[in-house]
């Protein structure tokens, strides 16, 4: 009887994960940096997803249009080691890798850089904040749960928006179990469903950034049991993916 192959679960965050950019950012650095710096000012005192749907409505009004959002997601940096690491994967009959895409950015900003890249469907599933264009070419953004309605219990620093521990859970409750999950992240965002990984299990943090900072700070007392392997360059993530 032949042998099963080995079913195994690809987390991606997006921004800083799969792409070399912070989506949120990068579409204001390019069209508007004033904007950009307005964000910064403000992000202490405002939720962020809100305040990304605050300035495409001011961007908007200044006359920024869809084919510019659009053109700045389609020259953001995606490494091409990271594609091919992906595509070889998803082709793999074994492993057999499912995709999965949680991310705080929305679901235009990763359908269009995605779409660009020839990879419209290398995601199984994508767990996102929702963001639709308006006929007249605003780019409405919204959090993944509504401010209006029932409210995340997170208590490991999750943004009100999404707790991504949660959507991973519920994932895996639906599809259930994994031999091995594998978590690609970058930022302390991605900490909360990093802990509730197994002992067979792998995160993938990227270095000097949030995720990496809240492991060696808070992994050990949180109860941390999964594998780390810290990664700086998409290349080190496609020879981590050839070895499984």
């Amino acid at each position: 009887m032949p042998l099963q192959p080995k079913k195994i679960l690809i987390v991606f965050d997006f921004d800083w994960s799969f792409v070399d950019q912070d989506t949120d950012r990068w579409i204001f650095e390019v069209n508007a940096p004033h904007l950009r710096r307005k964000m910064e000012n403000l992000e202490s005192s405002t939720q962020w997803t809100d305040l990304v749907a605050m300035m495409c409505r001011e961007a908007h009004k200044e006359g920024i249009t869809r084919e510019q959002i659009e053109g700045a997601l389609k020259i953001l940096p995606v490494h091409p080691a990271m594609l091919r690491a992906v595509k070889k994967l998803k082709a793999s009959e074994d492993p057999s890798a499912t995709f999965f895409c949680l991310s705080n950015a929305n679901e235009v900003f990763i359908s269009t850089i995605l779409k660009d890249k020839g990879v419209a469907n290398i995601f199984d599933r994508v767990t996102t904040n929702p963001a639709t264009w308006e006929d007249n070419d605003l780019l409405v953004v919204r959090r993944r749960i509504d401010p209006n309605g029932d409210q995340h219990t997170c208590q490991v620093g999750c943004s009100p928006n999404m707790c991504k521990g949660d959507e991973l859970a519920a994932f895996l409750k639906e599809h259930g179990e994994y031999e091995k999950v594998i978590y690609i992240g970058d930022g302390s965002n991605d900490f909360c469903p990093v802990v509730r990984l197994r002992e067979q299990d792998t995160v993938l943090a990227r270095t000097a950034r949030g995720l990496q900072r809240r492991i060696e700070r808070e992994g050990a007392a949180a109860g941390l049991k999964c594998k780390v392997v810290y990664w700086e360059g998409a290349w080190e993530v496609e020879e981590i993916f050839a070895g499984l």
